[in-house]
C-alpha cells in the first residue's frame, strides 16, 4: 500500500492507495481512532458493488452504521439532494461527534463533503473515491460543492476530510468511457506539473484507459496524481494562487457541462475539450512552443472523447464563462501552459482569443 500526505498542519491527513484494499476499510478506520458512529453516503450503483464490505468492515470493526443513498449522475448534484441528505442525517440523530464516509465518484465525494461541511455547523468525513476522477483529483483537497443551474460548483466549502482511501480495483467495474473521462485529469496534472507524467501516458495512453496497467503501475499512477494535488494544496489550502493551476482545462469545460445542462459530457470530457481550447490560446499568446502544444493535442485525440461538439454555440459558451466562480472584477482568469509541466494563471485573454480557442476546440477530432 502507498501512502501519500496532504501536510495542513493539524488538519493534515493520509491518503491510502492499494490494489484489492476495500476489505481492509474497517481495520484502516478503526486504527485511526475515528467515532463509532458513521454514516454513509452513496449512490445506488456504487452500493451494489461496494457497500457491503465497507459496512461489514465498520461494524466489525465496532461501528453503527447508517447508510443513505442519493441519486447518481452530476445533474443531482444540488442543493436539493443536500437537503435530503441533511435530513436523514437529523432522522438517524448524526451529530458532531459522528463521522461521514463518502463512498462513490465525484459527484458523491462533492455533495457529501458539503453536507459534511455544512450540517451542524461542521463534522468530519472520509472520501473513499470509485472512480478515476475522484482517486486522482476530486476527493483530495477538500474543494466540496453542488451545483446552481448558472453555475457548476458554485455553493461549496472547503473542508478537508480525516482520510483518502483509495482501492484501485473499484476502476475495474467502470465502463471504458469513464475511465477515458478520468484520464483526462490525469493529463491535466501532467501537463501543469509533471513532465514524467506526461511522457508516462504518451507511451501507455490505451493501457491506461483500457486498464489493462499492472496493478503497481496503476498504483504508481494514481499515487503521483495524489501527490501532485497534495503538494500545490498543501501550498496553497484555499486557491489564492497556486492551486488555481488545477483549474487547467475547466474554465470552457465547465461552461460545457452547464450550457449542456450536464447531460451530454462527463467532467473530463468536458475538462478534455477546455485543455484543448486553452492550449490554442497559449499557442496563440506565444507562452508555449509548438511542439509542447501538438504533444497535448495528439494525446488529447487519442483519448479520443473530443466527438458531437460542433452543435454547441460559442457565444453561449462565454456568456457561461463570464459567470464562472473564476473570473475576478469581471474578467475571465485562464489558465494557460508554458510548457509540459509548467502552467500559470492569465488574465489578458481577448475575445478572440477564447472564440479562436474554443473554434479550434469544435473542428479537433
Amino acid at each position: 500500500m502507498e501512502q501519500v500526505e496532504v501536510r495542513l498542519g493539524d488538519r493534515s491527513y493520509g491518503i491510502k492507495i492499494g490494489y484489492g484494499i476495500l476489505n481492509d476499510f474497517g481495520q484502516a478506520y478503526s486504527d485511526m481512532g475515528f467515532a463509532i458512529s458513521v454514516v454513509i453516503v452513496t449512490n445506488p450503483t456504487v452500493a451494489e458493488l461496494y457497500l457491503k464490505p465497507v459496512r461489514q468492515g465498520l461494524e466489525a470493526a465496532g461501528c453503527r452504521v447508517t447508510v443513505l443513498t442519493m441519486p447518481d449522475g452530476e445533474e443531482h448534484k444540488t442543493l436539493e439532494t443536500a437537503r435530503e441528505l441533511y435530513g436523514g442525517l437529523i432522522q438517524a440523530g448524526i451529530d458532531r461527534s459522528s463521522m461521514l464516509v463518502a463512498l462513490g465518484g465525484g459527484v458523491v465525494g462533492d455533495t457529501a463533503g458539503f453536507v459534511a461541511a455544512t450540517y451542524l455547523r461542521g463534522i468530519d468525513f472520509v472520501q473513499v473515491p470509485t472512480t478515476l476522477e475522484a482517486q486522482v483529483d476530486a476527493s483530495v483537497g477538500g474543494k466540496t460543492a453542488v451545483d446552481h443551474p448558472l453555475g457548476k460548483n458554485m455553493v461549496g466549502a472547503f473542508h478537508q476530510p480525516r482520510m483518502v482511501y483509495i482501492d484501485t480495483e473499484t476502476l475495474m467495474s467502470l465502463p471504458r468511457r469513464e475511465v477515458a473521462a478520468g484520464t483526462s485529469e490525469v493529463i491535466k496534472h501532467g501537463i501543469i506539473r509533471d513532465p514524467e507524467l506526461f511522457g508516462f501516458l504518451e507511451n501507455n495512453l490505451e493501457a491506461m484507459v483500457d486498464l489493462e496497467l499492472a496493478p503497481e503501475d496503476l498504483i504508481w499512477v494514481i499515487a503521483r496524481n495524489c501527490q501532485i494535488k497534495a503538494g500545490v494544496v498543501s501550498s496553497d489550502e484555499t486557491e489564492k494562487g497556486l492551486r488555481e493551476i488545477l483549474n487547467y482545462g475547466h474554465t470552457v469545460g465547465h461552461a460545457i457541462e452547464v450550457v449542456t445542462e450536464y447531460q451530454e459530457f462527463k467532467h473530463g470530457e468536458a475538462v478534455s475539450l477546455g485543455m484543448i481550447a486553452a492550449g490554442k490560446i497559449a499557442l496563440d499568446k506565444g507562452l508555449w512552443h509548438p511542439d509542447d502544444f501538438d504533444r497535448q493535442t495528439e494525446l488529447l485525440r487519442r483519448l479520443g472523447i473530443q466527438k458531437g461538439v460542433n452543435h454547441l454555440d460559442p457565444l453561449a459558451l462565454l456568456d457561461r464563462m463570464e459567470s464562472d466562480k473564476k473570473v475576478r472584477d469581471g474578467v475571465i482568469r485562464f489558465v494557460l501552459p508554458e510548457s509540459i509541466g509548467q502552467a500559470s494563471t492569465c488574465d489578458t485573454v481577448t475575445r478572440d482569443e477564447m472564440l479562436n480557442g474554443i473554434a479550434f476546440m469544435m473542428k479537433i477530432h
